[in-house]
């Protein structure tokens, strides 16, 4: 741990520059009195860090020298990929470790790309949540990710849209999504998605898990996706739509931006135009073209106009009973 921090400290000074006692300790979570005693370690190494007084002195390097030593541990190196995803690296018990590998980086660096690097770091902040709408509890993925990092089989207690299942499972990688975590895995030899929320027990198996050799992660997802989307659309409604009915639809999901992109070259009929989209349920689609009348009107399935009537009634039913 000791010699973990003394890394830390030269690179901090080499990607920083003077920094003063009390900063330092601050970062490393140390005592100043702990810090000062690392610094006279790192100074009896042969580390050339010498001290400013006054109010705006500390600690810094003497000029050009620089560290070779910025080799990544394992861990760390597993937590790169994470680098300016702070919140899901916490997540997956990586924080620390990207806080870490992120100061590697920018040590082993030379002193123009730094700044370049330091420039995009405080300009931009990636967000992988969702609107409105709070993170999922996920007091497994610690669990779950071990045994993607590790290769080992894990056993899961499941609650399924159907029932809660038990199965032993072989992971295959893990998918953030809209602030979602998910689990690929497979216990049949087929691939298999698990919502980590939806996990309510997770043991790591001492058993290594089996990985297909042409197995590829992105590739699953996508397809997976594209079958979702498939079984969840079940229909098609047409409709006759004005400009700001347009935009509205495309909101709805981006199987019906699409059907509206591709159907824009149609000529408007009474400043509305009548495209043919895909809907779920009737249930469903009554709900959301409801909300877009009068800029959205449905022409057919005749079903769903009579749903959508019928759901008027009891709006009207509602509202009038005073």
């Amino acid at each position: 741990m000791r010699a973990s921090r003394l890394l830390t400290i030269q690179m901090l000074l080499q990607t920083r520059g003077r920094m003063s006692a009390q900063a330092l300790a601050q970062v490393l979570e140390v005592s100043v009195r702990t810090l000062y005693r690392d610094v006279d370690q790192l100074t009896a190494a042969g580390v050339p860090i010498y001290a400013e007084q006054g109010r705006n002195g500390g600690f810094q390097l003497v000029e050009g020298w620089k560290t070779t030593l910025t080799g990544f541990t394992a861990s760390e190196s597993q937590a790169v990929f994470m680098t300016g995803l702070a919140g899901p690296a916490a997540e997956l018990g990586l924080g620390q470790q990207v806080v870490d590998a992120q100061l590697k980086l920018m040590s082993a660096l030379p002193a123009h790309q730094r700044d370049d690097a330091q420039r995009v770091q405080a300009r931009f902040h990636l967000d992988p949540a969702d609107w409105y709408r709070e993170a999922d509890p996920v007091p497994h993925l610690a669990t779950v990710a071990a045994a993607v990092w590790q290769d080992r089989q894990l056993s899961l207690r499941y609650d399924s849209w159907k029932a809660e299942v038990q199965r032993t499972v072989h992971p295959l990688g893990l998918v953030l999504k809209a602030g979602v975590w998910y689990l690929v895995a497979s216990s049949d030899a087929k691939p298999r998605t698990y919502r980590i929320s939806n996990i309510l027990s997770a043991e790591l198996l001492d058993m290594p898990s089996t990985r297909p050799k042409r197995f590829n992660l992105p590739g699953y997802w996508a397809e997976s996706i594209q079958r979702f989307e498939a079984e969840l659309y079940q229909g098609h409604a047409v409709v006759r739509a004005t400009a700001q009915g347009l935009k509205q639809l495309r909101q709805l999901s981006s199987a019906v931006a699409k059907a509206v992109a591709a159907q824009m070259s149609l000529v408007p009929e009474g400043g509305k135009l009548r495209i043919k989209i895909p809907i779920e349920t009737l249930e469903n689609a009554s709900y959301q073209l409801l909300r877009m009348a009068p800029d959205v009107e449905v022409v057919s399935p005749a079903a769903l106009r009579r749903t959508i009537v019928q759901r008027l009634a009891a709006i009207q039913a509602c509202y009038a009973a005073d």
